[in-house]
Protein backbone atom coordinates (compact mmCIF):
# COMPACT_ATOMS: atom_id res chain seq x y z
CA UNK A 1 0.00 0.00 0.00
CA UNK A 2 1.09 3.62 -0.67
CA UNK A 3 1.17 5.45 2.59
CA UNK A 4 1.14 9.28 2.35
CA UNK A 5 2.24 11.74 5.09
CA UNK A 6 1.58 15.41 4.35
CA UNK A 7 2.94 18.43 6.34
CA UNK A 8 0.64 19.82 8.99
CA UNK A 9 -0.83 23.26 8.27
CA UNK A 10 -2.98 24.01 10.83
CA UNK A 11 -1.69 27.33 12.76
CA UNK A 12 1.41 26.33 15.01
CA UNK A 13 1.07 22.56 14.11
CA UNK A 14 4.98 20.86 14.55
CA UNK A 15 3.87 17.55 15.23
CA UNK A 16 4.16 15.19 11.86
CA UNK A 17 2.00 11.92 11.69
CA UNK A 18 4.69 9.73 11.72
CA UNK A 19 8.59 8.77 12.94
CA UNK A 20 10.98 7.56 11.02
CA UNK A 21 11.62 4.52 12.64
CA UNK A 22 7.44 4.38 11.96
CA UNK A 23 8.35 4.88 8.11
CA UNK A 24 10.68 1.87 8.89
CA UNK A 25 8.78 -0.03 10.33
CA UNK A 26 6.11 0.39 7.49
CA UNK A 27 8.77 -0.07 4.63
CA UNK A 28 10.14 -2.97 6.35
CA UNK A 29 6.94 -5.00 5.38
CA UNK A 30 7.27 -4.03 2.09
CA UNK A 31 4.78 -0.42 1.69
CA UNK A 32 5.74 2.65 0.20
CA UNK A 33 5.87 5.61 2.66
CA UNK A 34 5.58 8.92 0.94
CA UNK A 35 6.70 11.99 3.40
CA UNK A 36 6.08 15.47 2.17
CA UNK A 37 9.26 17.22 2.21
CA UNK A 38 9.74 19.44 5.54
CA UNK A 39 6.91 17.38 7.20
CA UNK A 40 9.33 16.14 10.35
CA UNK A 41 10.75 19.79 10.18
CA UNK A 42 9.02 20.83 13.30
CA UNK A 43 9.65 17.79 15.66
CA UNK A 44 13.47 17.80 15.08
CA UNK A 45 13.14 15.37 12.02
CA UNK A 46 14.68 16.04 8.55
CA UNK A 47 14.04 14.59 5.27
CA UNK A 48 17.93 12.93 5.37
CA UNK A 49 16.28 10.50 8.69
CA UNK A 50 13.22 9.71 6.69
CA UNK A 51 14.88 8.49 3.51
CA UNK A 52 17.30 6.65 5.55
CA UNK A 53 14.26 4.70 6.68
CA UNK A 54 13.68 3.48 3.24
CA UNK A 55 10.50 6.68 3.12
CA UNK A 56 10.55 8.88 -0.17
CA UNK A 57 10.39 12.18 0.39
CA UNK A 58 8.27 14.20 -2.35
CA UNK A 59 8.32 18.22 -3.03
CA UNK A 60 4.70 18.96 -2.39
CA UNK A 61 1.31 17.90 -0.27
CA UNK A 62 -0.21 17.79 -4.22
CA UNK A 63 2.04 14.79 -4.62
CA UNK A 64 1.27 12.91 -1.50
CA UNK A 65 -2.25 13.12 -1.83
CA UNK A 66 -2.43 12.50 -5.49
CA UNK A 67 -0.30 9.10 -5.02
CA UNK A 68 -1.17 7.88 -1.46
CA UNK A 69 -4.23 4.96 -0.71
CA UNK A 70 -3.76 5.95 2.09
CA UNK A 71 -3.18 9.58 4.17
CA UNK A 72 -1.89 9.82 7.66
CA UNK A 73 -2.10 12.97 9.47
CA UNK A 74 -1.93 14.33 13.35
CA UNK A 75 -4.69 16.95 12.77
CA UNK A 76 -8.36 16.87 11.01
CA UNK A 77 -7.43 18.44 7.05
CA UNK A 78 -8.28 22.03 6.82
CA UNK A 79 -10.35 23.75 3.92
CA UNK A 80 -7.06 24.03 2.05
CA UNK A 81 -7.07 20.49 2.06
CA UNK A 82 -10.13 19.30 1.37
CA UNK A 83 -9.92 19.32 -2.43
CA UNK A 84 -6.42 17.74 -2.29
CA UNK A 85 -8.55 13.99 -0.72
CA UNK A 86 -9.41 11.94 -3.71
CA UNK A 87 -12.95 9.73 -3.37
CA UNK A 88 -12.25 6.28 -2.03
CA UNK A 89 -9.05 7.49 -0.27
CA UNK A 90 -8.32 6.40 2.96
CA UNK A 91 -7.48 9.08 6.03
CA UNK A 92 -6.27 8.41 9.56
CA UNK A 93 -6.28 11.29 11.65
CA UNK A 94 -7.70 12.88 14.70
CA UNK A 95 -11.13 14.39 13.54
CA UNK A 96 -13.45 15.85 15.83
CA UNK A 97 -16.46 15.90 12.81
CA UNK A 98 -19.43 16.28 15.71
CA UNK A 99 -17.58 20.12 15.83
CA UNK A 100 -16.92 20.27 12.52
CA UNK A 101 -19.68 19.97 10.15
CA UNK A 102 -17.75 21.33 7.14
CA UNK A 103 -15.39 18.75 7.16
CA UNK A 104 -18.20 15.83 7.38
CA UNK A 105 -19.99 17.28 4.85
CA UNK A 106 -16.70 16.86 2.20
CA UNK A 107 -15.90 13.38 3.49
CA UNK A 108 -18.85 12.35 2.67
CA UNK A 109 -19.82 14.29 -0.63
CA UNK A 110 -15.67 12.84 -1.73
CA UNK A 111 -16.60 9.53 -0.64
CA UNK A 112 -13.51 9.63 1.92
CA UNK A 113 -13.27 6.41 4.00
CA UNK A 114 -12.12 8.49 7.19
CA UNK A 115 -11.16 6.42 10.43
CA UNK A 116 -10.81 8.85 13.69
CA UNK A 117 -8.11 8.17 16.31
CA UNK A 118 -10.17 9.70 18.63
CA UNK A 119 -13.41 7.10 18.72
CA UNK A 120 -11.07 4.02 18.09
CA UNK A 121 -12.32 2.24 21.31
CA UNK A 122 -11.06 -0.81 23.30
CA UNK A 123 -12.94 -3.16 24.40
CA UNK A 124 -12.51 -1.92 28.03
CA UNK A 125 -13.52 1.62 26.75
CA UNK A 126 -10.37 3.29 26.66
CA UNK A 127 -9.42 5.00 24.00
CA UNK A 128 -5.85 4.48 23.09
CA UNK A 129 -4.59 6.45 19.91
CA UNK A 130 -6.50 9.42 21.95
CA UNK A 131 -4.59 8.43 25.24
CA UNK A 132 -0.92 9.72 24.28
CA UNK A 133 -2.32 12.95 23.39
CA UNK A 134 -4.62 13.59 26.56
CA UNK A 135 -1.40 12.75 28.81
CA UNK A 136 0.43 15.34 26.87
CA UNK A 137 -2.51 17.84 27.04
CA UNK A 138 -3.65 17.31 30.50
CA UNK A 139 -0.25 18.00 31.82
CA UNK A 140 0.43 20.95 29.72
CA UNK A 141 -3.00 22.52 30.95
CA UNK A 142 -1.17 23.36 34.23
CA UNK A 143 1.65 24.73 32.92
CA UNK A 144 0.02 26.66 30.51
CA UNK A 145 -3.01 27.70 33.27
CA UNK A 146 0.34 28.84 36.11
CA UNK A 147 1.83 31.48 33.04
CA UNK A 148 -1.55 32.85 32.61
CA UNK A 149 -2.10 33.38 35.85
CA UNK A 150 0.30 35.38 36.37
CA UNK A 151 -0.45 38.89 36.22
CA UNK A 152 1.62 40.12 33.25
CA UNK A 153 -0.07 37.32 31.16
CA UNK A 154 -3.56 38.98 31.95
CA UNK A 155 -4.12 36.73 35.03
CA UNK A 156 -5.40 37.71 38.76
CA UNK A 157 -1.63 37.50 39.90
CA UNK A 158 -1.26 33.67 41.87
CA UNK A 159 1.52 31.49 42.50
CA UNK A 160 -0.37 28.01 42.13
CA UNK A 161 1.91 26.72 45.06
CA UNK A 162 1.61 29.84 46.86
CA UNK A 163 3.67 30.84 50.15
CA UNK A 164 4.18 30.87 53.47
CA UNK A 165 1.36 31.99 54.98
CA UNK A 166 -0.45 32.70 51.86
CA UNK A 167 -2.76 29.69 50.57
CA UNK A 168 -2.04 27.52 47.41
CA UNK A 169 -3.78 28.60 43.98
CA UNK A 170 -7.24 26.41 43.65
CA UNK A 171 -7.40 24.55 40.28
CA UNK A 172 -10.49 23.02 39.46
CA UNK A 173 -10.33 19.85 37.06
CA UNK A 174 -13.78 18.90 35.20
CA UNK A 175 -12.97 14.93 34.26
CA UNK A 176 -11.24 12.06 35.86
CA UNK A 177 -10.26 10.36 32.71
CA UNK A 178 -7.22 10.53 31.16
CA UNK A 179 -6.54 14.20 30.45
CA UNK A 180 -7.95 15.08 33.90
CA UNK A 181 -5.65 12.29 36.10
CA UNK A 182 -2.66 14.05 33.90
CA UNK A 183 -3.97 17.61 34.98
CA UNK A 184 -4.31 16.51 39.07
CA UNK A 185 -1.01 15.14 38.71
CA UNK A 186 0.68 18.29 37.80
CA UNK A 187 -1.30 19.97 39.91
CA UNK A 188 -0.73 18.21 42.80
CA UNK A 189 3.09 18.43 42.11
CA UNK A 190 2.57 22.21 42.13
CA UNK A 191 1.06 22.64 44.99
CA UNK A 192 -2.04 23.38 44.39
CA UNK A 193 -5.12 22.97 46.45
CA UNK A 194 -6.81 20.73 43.53
CA UNK A 195 -10.50 19.33 43.50
CA UNK A 196 -12.29 17.07 40.70
CA UNK A 197 -15.06 16.18 39.36
CA UNK A 198 -16.43 13.57 37.90
CA UNK A 199 -19.36 11.42 37.03
CA UNK A 200 -17.79 8.42 37.65
CA UNK A 201 -17.11 7.33 40.76
CA UNK A 202 -14.95 4.47 40.61
CA UNK A 203 -12.60 7.17 38.86
CA UNK A 204 -12.66 9.46 41.64
CA UNK A 205 -11.88 6.33 44.22
CA UNK A 206 -8.59 5.61 41.75
CA UNK A 207 -7.61 9.22 41.94
CA UNK A 208 -8.38 9.38 45.89
CA UNK A 209 -6.38 5.81 46.30
CA UNK A 210 -3.36 7.17 44.92
CA UNK A 211 -3.14 10.92 46.24
CA UNK A 212 -5.33 10.93 49.56
CA UNK A 213 -6.12 14.07 51.16
CA UNK A 214 -3.69 16.02 49.08
CA UNK A 215 -7.20 16.22 46.70
CA UNK A 216 -10.53 17.20 46.89
CA UNK A 217 -13.16 14.70 45.24
CA UNK A 218 -17.11 15.62 44.31
CA UNK A 219 -18.93 13.92 41.82
CA UNK A 220 -19.96 16.07 39.02
CA UNK A 221 -24.00 17.64 39.70
CA UNK A 222 -24.97 20.81 38.81
CA UNK A 223 -24.64 22.17 42.67
CA UNK A 224 -20.96 21.27 42.91
CA UNK A 225 -20.14 22.49 39.89
CA UNK A 226 -21.89 25.34 40.89
CA UNK A 227 -20.16 26.10 44.04
CA UNK A 228 -16.62 25.27 43.33
CA UNK A 229 -16.00 26.91 39.97
CA UNK A 230 -16.70 30.34 41.31
CA UNK A 231 -13.73 30.25 43.82
CA UNK A 232 -11.62 28.67 41.29
CA UNK A 233 -8.34 30.12 40.02
CA UNK A 234 -7.92 27.57 37.20
CA UNK A 235 -10.17 25.52 35.68
CA UNK A 236 -9.32 23.22 33.59
CA UNK A 237 -12.18 20.84 31.39
CA UNK A 238 -11.33 17.26 30.34
CA UNK A 239 -14.92 15.89 29.88
CA UNK A 240 -15.05 13.50 26.68
CA UNK A 241 -18.09 11.79 25.35
CA UNK A 242 -16.19 9.70 22.47
CA UNK A 243 -17.22 11.05 18.74
CA UNK A 244 -19.88 13.20 20.83
CA UNK A 245 -19.79 16.98 21.46
CA UNK A 246 -18.77 18.20 24.82
CA UNK A 247 -21.46 18.64 27.49
CA UNK A 248 -21.26 22.29 28.43
CA UNK A 249 -20.44 21.77 31.93
CA UNK A 250 -19.80 25.54 32.85
CA UNK A 251 -23.03 27.96 31.62
CA UNK A 252 -21.53 31.75 31.03
CA UNK A 253 -23.64 32.52 33.73
CA UNK A 254 -21.07 30.69 35.91
CA UNK A 255 -18.09 31.98 34.40
CA UNK A 256 -19.37 35.69 35.13
CA UNK A 257 -19.01 34.75 39.05
CA UNK A 258 -15.56 33.99 38.96
CA UNK A 259 -12.68 36.55 40.29
CA UNK A 260 -11.52 38.81 37.00
CA UNK A 261 -8.27 37.41 35.83
CA UNK A 262 -9.04 33.59 36.50
CA UNK A 263 -7.79 31.42 33.66
CA UNK A 264 -9.57 28.34 32.23
CA UNK A 265 -8.24 25.73 30.02
CA UNK A 266 -10.48 23.51 28.00
CA UNK A 267 -9.03 20.23 26.79
CA UNK A 268 -12.13 19.36 24.70
CA UNK A 269 -12.25 22.23 22.74
CA UNK A 270 -12.17 19.89 19.59
CA UNK A 271 -15.14 18.37 20.75
CA UNK A 272 -16.93 22.16 21.76
CA UNK A 273 -15.71 22.26 24.91
CA UNK A 274 -17.75 22.15 28.36
CA UNK A 275 -17.18 25.53 29.02
CA UNK A 276 -19.73 27.22 27.54
CA UNK A 277 -17.94 30.45 26.56
CA UNK A 278 -14.85 28.60 24.92
CA UNK A 279 -14.02 28.86 21.37
CA UNK A 280 -11.36 27.67 19.70
CA UNK A 281 -7.52 29.86 19.97
CA UNK A 282 -4.49 29.10 17.75
CA UNK A 283 -1.03 29.21 19.23
CA UNK A 284 -0.70 32.74 17.83
CA UNK A 285 -3.79 34.04 19.96
CA UNK A 286 -4.42 31.55 22.85
CA UNK A 287 -6.34 33.44 25.21
CA UNK A 288 -9.20 34.83 24.77
CA UNK A 289 -10.90 37.45 27.93
CA UNK A 290 -14.46 36.96 28.46
CA UNK A 291 -16.20 38.54 31.45
CA UNK A 292 -13.15 39.09 32.86
CA UNK A 293 -12.05 35.27 33.02
CA UNK A 294 -8.96 34.25 30.59
CA UNK A 295 -10.21 31.58 27.93
CA UNK A 296 -7.22 29.65 26.86
CA UNK A 297 -9.07 26.88 23.68
CA UNK A 298 -6.02 26.33 21.89
CA UNK A 299 -7.16 22.62 19.54
CA UNK A 300 -3.77 21.34 19.03
CA UNK A 301 -2.44 21.89 22.52
CA UNK A 302 0.22 19.24 22.19
CA UNK A 303 1.69 20.73 18.96
CA UNK A 304 3.75 23.28 21.17
CA UNK A 305 5.66 20.35 22.51
CA UNK A 306 6.13 18.73 19.23
CA UNK A 307 9.14 16.44 19.29
CA UNK A 308 7.05 14.51 22.48
CA UNK A 309 3.68 14.62 20.94
CA UNK A 310 4.64 12.94 17.43
CA UNK A 311 6.70 10.49 19.50
CA UNK A 312 4.28 9.21 21.76
CA UNK A 313 1.36 9.48 18.95
CA UNK A 314 3.36 7.43 16.46
CA UNK A 315 4.34 4.80 19.29
CA UNK A 316 0.36 4.01 19.29
CA UNK A 317 -0.64 4.71 16.03
CA UNK A 318 1.70 2.89 13.57
CA UNK A 319 0.46 -1.03 14.61
CA UNK A 320 -2.87 0.58 13.25
CA UNK A 321 -1.70 1.84 10.06
CA UNK A 322 0.53 -1.50 9.38
CA UNK A 323 -3.05 -3.21 9.97
CA UNK A 324 -4.61 -1.48 7.36
CA UNK A 325 -1.68 -1.50 4.99
CA UNK A 326 -1.18 -5.25 5.62
CA UNK A 327 -4.61 -7.05 5.05
CA UNK A 328 -6.47 -4.07 3.76
CA UNK A 329 -9.02 -1.80 5.16
CA UNK A 330 -11.86 -4.55 5.24
CA UNK A 331 -10.37 -7.54 6.69
CA UNK A 332 -8.43 -4.98 9.21
CA UNK A 333 -11.65 -3.84 10.24
CA UNK A 334 -13.09 -7.40 10.21
CA UNK A 335 -10.82 -8.57 12.74
CA UNK A 336 -10.01 -5.71 14.87
CA UNK A 337 -13.43 -4.27 16.95
CA UNK A 338 -11.05 -1.34 18.37
CA UNK A 339 -10.38 -0.22 14.67
CA UNK A 340 -13.86 -0.72 13.17
CA UNK A 341 -15.09 1.86 16.30
CA UNK A 342 -12.52 4.36 14.64
CA UNK A 343 -14.42 4.11 10.91
CA UNK A 344 -16.38 7.20 10.76
CA UNK A 345 -17.43 8.05 6.93
CA UNK A 346 -17.13 5.43 4.14
CA UNK A 347 -18.67 5.67 0.69
CA UNK A 348 -20.79 8.71 1.50
CA UNK A 349 -22.17 6.87 4.22
CA UNK A 350 -21.85 8.25 8.39
CA UNK A 351 -20.92 5.01 10.64
CA UNK A 352 -20.37 6.74 13.91
CA UNK A 353 -23.97 6.80 15.95
CA UNK A 354 -22.40 9.80 18.09
CA UNK A 355 -20.74 12.00 15.12
CA UNK A 356 -24.11 11.30 13.23
CA UNK A 357 -26.42 12.44 15.97
CA UNK A 358 -24.13 15.48 17.07
CA UNK A 359 -24.60 16.65 13.33
CA UNK A 360 -28.03 15.50 12.62
CA UNK A 361 -27.25 13.36 10.24
CA UNK A 362 -28.42 9.92 9.14
CA UNK A 363 -26.24 6.98 11.00
CA UNK A 364 -25.56 3.69 8.93
CA UNK A 365 -24.39 0.53 10.53
CA UNK A 366 -20.78 -0.70 8.73
CA UNK A 367 -21.20 -3.86 7.24
CA UNK A 368 -17.42 -4.62 7.12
Amino acid sequence: MIIGIPKEIKTREYRVAMTPAGARTLTEAGHLVLVESGAGIGSGLNDEDYGQAGARVVESANKVFAEAELIVKVKEPLPAEYDLLRPKQYLFTYLHLAANPQLAASLLDKRVTALAYETLQLQDGSLPLLQPMSEVAGRMAVQIGAHFLQKENGGKGVLLAGAPGVRPGRVVVLGAGTGGSNAVRIAVGMGADVTVIDIDPSKLALLDDHYGNHIHTLMSNSQNIEEEIPRADLVIGAVLIPGAKAPHLVSQALVKRMEAGGVIVDLAVDQGGCIETIRPTTHDEPVRTIHGVLHYGVANMPGAVSRTSTFALTNSTVAYVRSIANRGLKDALAQDAALAKGLNTHEGKLHNRAVAEALGLPFTPASF
